[in-house]
């Protein structure tokens, strides 16, 4: 304890105004020449406003970012395009075909469209309709059941002081 020292920089002397022209603050105290703000009381503090004032102030941010995860969409009449009779549809081919960009929120089968080859499809979701349709035109479906992440929202770090 007895040769810690403080860092440079920390601790810093306080302005002695008005202590003559060698000071570097002398005559008029860092004030300037004349005017309001150089008089004793001219300098106005800190205003208290109402909250309206600093609401108006505030950038204007419509809605609200949802942390519920946004599956990426595939439609059935693009599996029907993008793919041939019998074969076996997971993300990563889908990724492969590209119909979609990502895998890391999950895939979900919507059923826009109409499919008619029996296809074997896997994804994380599917809507109903989805499945009656697949499973009319003769193919299968399969439900991967994997923890998706929900998206993270990032915040600014402050910079410790208070």
């Amino acid at each position: 304890m007895h040769n810690l020292k403080t860092v440079t920089g920390s601790k810093t002397a306080k302005k002695r105004r008005g202590r003559g022209n060698a000071s570097g603050k002398g005559n008029y105290s860092g004030r300037g020449m004349k005017g309001q703000r150089a008089r004793s009381g001219g300098k106005g503090g800190l205003k208290l406003r109402g909250v309206r004032g600093y609401l108006q102030r505030v950038p204007k941010s419509r809605g609200f970012n949802s942390l519920k995860v946004k599956r990426a969409e595939v439609n059935l009449s693009q599996l029907e395009a993008a793919f041939k009779a019998g074969e076996i549809v997971t993300p990563k081919i889908m990724v492969a075909r590209g119909l979609i960009k990502s895998v890391k929120q999950g895939v979900k089968v919507l059923a826009l469209g109409e499919i008619k080859k029996n296809l074997e499809i896997k994804a994380n979701a599917f809507s109903k309709s989805a499945v009656r349709a697949i499973i009319k035109a003769g193919g299968k479906v399969g439900v991967i059941k994997k923890e998706l992440k929900r998206p993270v929202k990032v915040r600014a770090k402050s910079s410790g002081k208070k």
